[in-house]
């Protein structure tokens, strides 16, 4: 890939250089873009409100040229941040469902555990606005005491989602010690985590931190790519190490105005994920976040996106579109059953065809179903439909 020169490899490979290193200036980024005067004034202009960072790794990913570039929307401040009418600094809540500062307790068992707020970039899109990036560190270590005694003291949690900010970027010595005291807590199953770093700092995926995640099974981590530019072999060889050793990932991407709304590259996204062994997991409706009108788009633009792949991909390459709310993830799904007709269900496929499909119902209703809800789908549907 392209990159400034003078720069040694070991430095470059070396992810805490990267950090050090991190892109906050114009001056800075324009070793790695070329930058019109308007685009200059609005970095200027976005920063002044918003924070921004980007490693070196991911600038030299950008088009130099191309002042368009789904990397660079992602990542570099705009004007356009500043005209937005509907964002919010927090849309979902989070503080409200806050029983100790690190801790978001949303479903009955699981919660999200916020153990810093540092990223390695700070994507102009992201929902915990109100939190990352603020101070630039981690928890400090009597916060992060107090969500593991709240997780301790309430049985209901069996999951719990390391987040932030990205939890990698705790030092392995750190990290291993705090999964290391959520192992010890009885009634915890699973510990998920979620990080950009595969994407935006690869080389933070050392042996070393794979050995600690190894030590704390089942680790399950989901990683963020949003368009086919950003897997690279560095990304791809991350990945690999984080697979040999025993972590199963999935992907959540971001639906994004100029990024991915368009069939044809989200499912060059999908095609690439399955490559390198990442199962796509979740598309999500970008939040209605205070600066981010420029880069949300409709629900039916994602609807139409998850059905232009459904049929064009392998069943689990298609992944789950998804809304958050303050009250939990929704999911989003083109409609394929249309209704029922006597015995029969009347479905479309991926491809526009229409199938009646026998299947009477039951005398008796599921648990939890009412008998009137029983007989209100007995009731034929007037669906237009041709056998």
């Amino acid at each position: 890939m392209p990159r400034p020169p003078r720069i040694p490899d070991r430095d470059w490979e070396d992810w805490r250089w990267q950090l050090r290193n991190r892109i906050t200036s114009v001056g800075d980024l324009e070793r790695y873009v070329d930058l019109s005067e308007g685009v200059r004034a609005g970095i200027q202009a976005a920063s002044s409100q918003y924070r921004w960072a980007i490693t070196p790794y991911y600038a030299a990913l950008m088009d130099r040229d191309d002042p368009d570039c789904p990397l660079r929307r992602q990542q570099v401040p705009s004007a356009q941040e500043l005209a937005d009418d509907l964002g919010a600094e927090d849309p979902l809540l989070e503080r409200d469902h806050s029983p100790v500062d690190a801790i978001v307790h949303v479903y009955p068992d699981r919660v999200a555990f916020k153990i810093t707020n540092v990223c390695p970039t700070y994507c102009r899109y992201c929902f915990r606005e109100y939190f990352v990036g603020n101070t630039g560190q981690h928890h400090t270590r009597a916060k992060v005491q107090a969500g593991i005694d709240y997780i301790a003291r309430t049985p209901a949690i069996r999951d719990v989602l390391v987040t932030g900010g990205d939890p990698l970027l705790f030092s392995d010595e750190r990290l291993d010690d705090l999964l290391g005291r959520l192992r010890a807590i009885e009634h915890v199953q699973i510990i998920r985590t979620g990080s950009r770093t595969p994407c935006t700092l690869p080389q933070r995926i050392t042996p070393e931190l794979c050995e600690v995640l190894s030590r704390h099974h089942p680790i399950w981590l989901n990683t963020h790519f949003n368009h086919p530019d950003e897997i690279t072999p560095e990304a791809a060889s991350a990945c690999d190490r984080l697979l040999r050793a025993g972590v199963p990932l999935g992907n959540q991407t971001v639906l994004l105005k100029g990024v991915n709304d368009d069939p044809q590259v989200m499912l060059e996204l999908v095609h690439r994920l399955l490559a390198i062994r990442v199962r796509p997991y979740y598309i999500f409706q970008c939040q209605l976040v205070a600066g981010t009108a420029h880069l949300r788009t409709s629900i039916e633009s994602g609807l139409a996106i998850v059905q232009a792949l459904r049929g064009h991909t392998t069943g689990f390459g298609v992944p789950t579109y998804v809304l958050d709310t303050p009250y939990g993830k929704v999911p989003l799904a083109p409609q394929y059953l249309l209704g029922r007709s006597g015995d029969e269900v009347v479905v479309r496929t991926w491809d526009g065809r229409i199938w009646r499909e026998p299947n009477p119902l039951d005398s008796s209703p599921p648990a939890g179903m009412a008998l009137a809800d029983l007989d209100a789908l007995r009731q034929p549907t007037d669906s237009g439909c041709r056998a």
